[in-house]
Formats: C-alpha cells, structure tokens, sequence
C-alpha cells in the first residue's frame, strides 16, 4: 500500500499577483495578464476554450503565448500556483505539488522549451523519471508546445505497466476494458455482451459494467454476475461497476466482490463537488480497498479513474483555467493513489467542449501524453456523440496514433455503440484490428487462456500480422474467434440473452472485423439517431397531454443549446418575472433537451401515470411547465423561483444508437435542500459546505429500456423516497440502505 503525504504536509509556494506576459507581433502586441491567460491561448482552439473566452483570438496570437511559454523556467511555473476564485490553492493543485523534490531541483532552471528538447533527446526511463518532478501544469504547458509527431513520440518512449489480478501495460501489449452496459442493467444482456467481448479476445484490463441504476442493490448485483462469469470461464481479468466511489464501498460492505474501485476525477475541487467526492474520500476508499478489498495482499494496484477534457467547464467550474491544463491537473491527483487503470474519454461530453474530429484527436494525443508523463497508466477512449461534428473515421483515426503513442488500452464497447449512456467508442473488432495492425497482444496471463480456448492464435512463417512482416509467432485470430457459442452452447439460452440485448446485429466477422452487413446495420442506426437531433419540439401537440405553461431559457436557437454549456441551465429574463414561489411541493418540467423525439414519444404515457401516482399518494404538484433548449440545471432554476421543494425534469438526452434509443428520456429528481439541519446534513455527507441541491436519476426510458408508463411508476416511488426522507442522490441510497442518518 502506497503511503499517502498528509495534505498539509505538501509543500505550496504562496500564490503571487497575476504577472503580465507580452510579446511583440507585427503591428500590434500580444499580452496576457496571468499564467491561466497564457495557458488558454498557447493551446490549440477548441471549442471549450473558446466558450470560456479563454482561446487565442488568431494563430498568430497563439505562436505569441507558445513562445511566451516556452521561454518560462520549471522554477516559474512551481512557483506561481493555479489558485480557484477566491485566490486560494485548492485540494487538487495541491496534490500535484506531491512531486520529487530531489529531481525538480535538478530541472528547476530550466526553460520549458529546453525541456522538451532534453525530453526528445532523451531515452525513455529519463523521460518517465523526469516527469515525476512535474506538476499537472508543467505538463500541459509542454503538450502546448508539441506537436502531433511529438506528442506521439515522447508518450511511446514511456511505459507504464500495472498489475492487480493480471498485468495491464506492458510493452508489446494492447489490452482492452469490456463494457456490456445496459440500458435497464438486465443481467441477461450484460451476459451476453461479455460472451461476445470475450470471444472477440477483449476483457484481459477489466470486466467493467456502467449502472443505469447506482444503488447498492444494483451495484451488488452486477459485481456478483461478473464475478460468476469471470469464474465459469476462467478468464483471467477483475471485475468492476462503475456506481460512485460511496455506492461501491457500501457495496463492499455487504460482501460484494469490489476488486476494482472507481471513481471519475475532476481538476478543480469545485467540480469534484458536483461529483459528491472530495480527496479526503478517496484516500479513504483507497485505504478501505489495501485493507479488505477481494485482492488485497495480492494486487499491486486496484484503483480506477476516469477523466476527459471538459467537465470541468461544462459544469461551471473550470475556475479560469483551460481544459488540457484541468485535465492535467487529473493526472497530477490521480497518482496519488496509484491506479492500476485510468481511461480518458475526451469526446465524451459533446460539441460544447470538442467540436470537430481534429479538436477530439488532438486532444486524445495531449492527454495520452500528459498523463504517461506525469506517472498514470493510460487507457484511451477517443469517443464522440452524435450532437457534435465527431465522427466514426475520426475515431479511427485518433485510435491508430495513440496505439503508434503505446496507450495501454481501448474500451470494448460491442459494435462501437454504448446502449446505456448513448455514446460512440472503440470495440473489440477496433482493439483486434489495432493489435494486428501493429504487433501487439493482450496481457500475458489473458493470452495464454485465449491461446487456449482457440479465440486468438499465432501466426505461421510468412503471414503478414503486425507491421507487415511475416514473423512466425505473432498473434492473430483462432477458429473460434468471435464464437459466442464457446460461453453459451444452449441454444435457447442463447436465443434468451439476445433478446434482452437491444442492437446486436450479428456475431459475423470478416478477418478481425465485423461482416459487412453487421457494420451496415450499425451504421445505418447511428444515421437515424443522427437524424433525431434535428427535431423541435412541437408544443400544440402536447396540450392534449397536460395544461403546460411554457417557459423560455437563454438559449435562442438550437446552436446555441448545443454549443453553450449554460444557456439551456437559466431561465431568460421573461419567464424568471412570469414565475412566482406556489404552494406545491413538486414541480414538474418537460424538455427537448437533446431530443425532442423523446419527449414527444415518452411524455404522453408517462406524465398521467406520475401525476395521478402522486395525487393518489398526497404530494401537492404544480402545473407542469414546458421548455424549449433546457439542460439539467434548469430544474434548479425553477425550483429557486417556484419555491418548490423537488423539481422532476423530464428530459430528452443524447440520441443512442437506433430508432428506440434515439427517442431516451431521463428524469432528474433535484432536491432543494432547505436551510438548517437538513442543508448541514448533507454538507457533512457530500463534503460540499456550499451543496443546495441533491440529484436522483432515473435514464434509459424508451420503448426499448425503461417504458414510459412504467417510469412513471418509478418515479413516484423515487419522490415519495426524497420527500420523506428528506435527500436524493447517494444520500438517500446510503440511507435506504442503513448506510447514513
């Protein structure tokens, strides 16, 4: 077990007066007032920066800041700490101050540009020592002044090998987490989808399943399948559910096997309050997981992080600072507990933060790089929604330079389609052709055991696997790769579980992709969800449904909904004086939100059977009202203004992949907390003093997860909990679960 340096033991130089960067450009100059002005504009210009007003406004101004940087010695940036909006060194800037000492000394003079030339002459075991002395922003301050061929050549001269069960990294490997997400977590499905990744030769980094529902119950329930499976087949991996850190230690609790602890990290401490998590919890999930966790004693790792570019910002809480340097600043946290995986999902939040394919791939190859550097085992998830200008051929794309950069590992989600949380990643095919491409294989312990089973197979004198040589021994697939059969050999059985998958077309493979008719029915489904972001809302047809009154937000159009973070959250100026606090302890809010399709298919069966559930039940609820361009916030918005204790919002998410999945709705339940015992309550559970707000969720209701009627019923049993037990979100599992008062 890692030892952990006491917070206040890490040493922080005192936070300085904003300094003033300038240079000299023909015709005019170029200045910057602070080194998080400097930063934003030295990056490239993504759309999230943009947002913020941090990006250069021209190329010009840009090579300007880099030069600027450049120029700057390791000795300035250590000693000028990024500081939140009260001036201040939060939790997370301090952590990456936990650094060697004994190096930095040696580094401390020198300039950031003779840095990276040192770092490209460098052979690798420098480069890896060296970034030990870095903090988060030392290292994105170098991923500024690279460019492509650089990013991937100073990444690939570094390796970072883990191990927990079975080893994850080492040279020569590519491995892959195997996600069979859910869209009602139904067991069948999820079993399904990992016979399916593991015949494909996926699953040797984890066995990893996201909840659509993050109860313990569920949580429980998921470890114990995937620990079932795991043993039947004798697949050597671990196991994991992603629910929040607090969800999965109650589930350890109560003898789940949780022998990989996740949770998702964030920049600034101001956003890892939006995630109910502070530095203090994780420390101690992580002491929990060395001193009973399933693979105690045996595993050398056994934490898990995920990251990506932008939720910071996307959230609010960005506090000045660009998205490559919050996300660096991850890294910088992340190894303080030394994980055995991290997976960065940078494309995953949409076109507010990345816009493009060039913005997502250059992003992927920053962060791949500035997390190697920095110490942290990097898995790459280069993703996309369908809400932003990311496609498929840029996805490929970013996968065949971060293999060339060494990532450690992809995600297998099955056919490239996520049918829980309604994005686009790598598959099992993508991971096998990667591995063919360029010559790698899985972990050793997971090859062997697929060498076996006949899954994965060497090749023979002069076949072309791997760079194109034809060496004898290199790994290619057996006869029984792709054979669901090999898990599942009752056909009814079979039969069962795909019925309970939705979007499996086909386990038919052509070489180590899928056949051309599996890849043109998945195509043609992301096209028709694609097609769903164009609706609007049409508001006549739904006054059959129920007597709305129609709200407005700050977003004018749908361009501006779908590239501002914030707009659809504030109510425009008009409806905030039409609304007035009312005597009702629930307000409920209908929006198109990403897809009006599912308002328009979902609302009509649900909303009669929430209201009346209620009625039956005695909860007061208010005219429902109805926005256009609305985001999650929004419901705070309402509550604020109506004085409504719980506001239900009834949301169109991100379109998933096909007709049923393009038409998904959620339901936030935002709880308002009021002030006094209640309010400090949750404070003292979250660890957020400021905390006014707690969130339950229900996802995934469509005619092909949850159905609509049937979420009705849901959530009248999910409001009757909040209100009488006076919380929402992990508070109130915990407290369903005798785990909290």
């Amino acid at each position: 077990m890692k030892e952990l340096t006491p917070l206040d033991r890490i040493e922080v130089p005192r936070p300085r007066p904003d300094a003033a960067y300038a240079a000299r450009l023909p015709g005019r100059d170029a200045s910057f007032r602070g080194l998080k002005r400097l930063l934003g504009a030295a990056d490239a210009s993504k759309a999230g920066d943009r947002l913020a007003g941090l990006a250069a406004p021209d190329d010009a101004a840009r090579e300007a800041a880099r030069e600027l940087l450049g120029e700057l010695t390791l000795e300035h940036l250590h000693d000028h700490p990024l500081t939140d909006q009260r001036g201040e060194v939060d939790a997370v800037m301090r952590v990456n101050y936990d650094i060697d000492r004994d190096a930095f000394a040696r580094i401390a003079s020198l300039r950031l540009g003779e840095l990276k030339d040192h770092l490209l002459r460098a052979p690798g075991p420098e480069v890896a020592r060296l970034g030990s002395a870095l903090t988060g922003v030392m290292a994105a301050a170098l991923a500024k002044l690279c460019d492509v061929h650089e990013l991937v050549y100073l990444a690939r001269k570094i390796s970072r090998p883990t191990r927990a069960r079975t080893a994850l990294g080492a040279p020569g490997t590519l491995a892959s987490r195997l996600q069979p997400n859910h869209p009602t977590d139904d067991l069948r499905g999820i079993t399904l989808l990992i016979y399916w990744g593991l015949s494909l030769g996926a699953g040797d980094a984890l066995l990893g399943v996201n909840p659509a529902a993050g109860t313990v119950e569920t949580t429980a329930a998921i470890l114990r399948q995937l620990d079932r499976i795991r043993r039947a087949t004798g697949v050597p991996t671990q196991i994991c559910c992603l629910s929040h850190l607090k969800v999965q230690l109650a589930a350890l609790d109560q003898g789940a096997p949780v022998e990989i602890l996740f949770q998702s990290l964030a920049g600034t401490e101001a956003c890892f309050s939006e995630f109910d998590i502070t530095v203090d919890l994780i420390d101690e999930g992580y002491r929990r997981m060395a001193a009973r966790g399933p693979l105690a004693g045996e595993a050398e790792q056994f934490m898990y992080f995920e990251t990506g570019q932008g939720s910071e910002l996307t959230y609010g809480k960005h506090e000045g600072i660009d998205m490559a340097t919050t996300e660096a600043l991850c890294y910088g946290l992340a190894r303080r507990w030394d994980p055995f995986m991290l997976n960065n999902v940078t494309g995953f939040i949409g076109p507010e933060t990345h816009l493009d394919d060039r913005e997502m791939i250059l992003a992927n190859l920053q962060d791949h790089f500035m997390g190697k550097l920095l110490g942290v085992p990097m898995g790459m998830a280069p993703c996309y929604t369908l809400h932003a200008h990311v496609t498929l051929e840029g996805q490929q794309m970013a996968t065949q330079l971060l293999t060339a950069a060494g990532a450690n590992y992809y995600m297998d989600v099955c056919l490239n389609t996520d049918r829980m949380l309604a994005y686009f990643d790598t598959s099992a095919h993508d991971v096998q052709t990667l591995r063919e491409i360029h010559g790698r294989a899985p972990g050793g312990e997971f090859l062997a055991w697929a060498l076996a089973r006949g899954i994965l197979a060497r090749a023979g004198e002069g076949e072309r696997v791997g760079d194109g040589e034809g060496k004898a021994g290199a790994i290619t697939r057996g006869p029984r790769f792709g054979d669901v059969r090999q898990f599942c050999p009752d056909a009814a059985e079979l039969a069962e579980l795909l019925a309970a998958t939705p979007a499996a077309h086909g386990f038919a493979t052509a070489g180590p992709r899928p056949a051309n008719a599996v890849s043109r029915r998945s195509r043609l489904d992301e096209a028709v969800a694609r097609g769903a972001l164009a609706s609007e809302l049409r508001e006549e047809e739904l006054t059959c449904v129920a007597a709305f009154r129609v709200i407005t937000t700050t977003a004018a159009s749908k361009a501006e909904h779908l590239g501002s973070g914030d707009a659809g959250a504030r109510l425009s100026a008009e409806s905030a004086a039409r609304l007035a606090p009312e005597d009702a302890q629930v307000q409920i809010v209908v929006s198109d939100g990403l897809s009006a399709e599912a308002v328009h298919h979902n609302v009509p069966d649900l909303l009669p059977v929430l209201q009346d559930g209620l009625g039956a039940r005695g909860v007061t609820v208010g005219q429902p009202l109805l926005a256009r361009y609305g985001r999650v916030k929004l419901a705070e918005a309402v509550a604020e203004r109506l004085d409504a204790r719980l506001v239900v919002l009834l949301l169109g998410e991100r379109p998933g992949s096909g007709e049923l999945a393009s038409r998904s709705l959620s339901a936030y339940l935002a709880y308002r907390l009021p002030p006094g015992v209640d309010q400090e309550v949750a404070a003292a559970f979250s660890g957020n003093p400021a905390i006014g707000f707690e969130y339950t969720v229900v996802s995934n209701i469509h005619a092909g997860g949850l159905p609509a009627a049937e979420a009705g019923g849901v959530l009248v049993e999910k409001v009757v909990q909040v209100l009488a037990r006076r919380a929402a979100g992990n508070r109130l599992e915990a407290l369903l679960a005798g785990g909290a008062t």
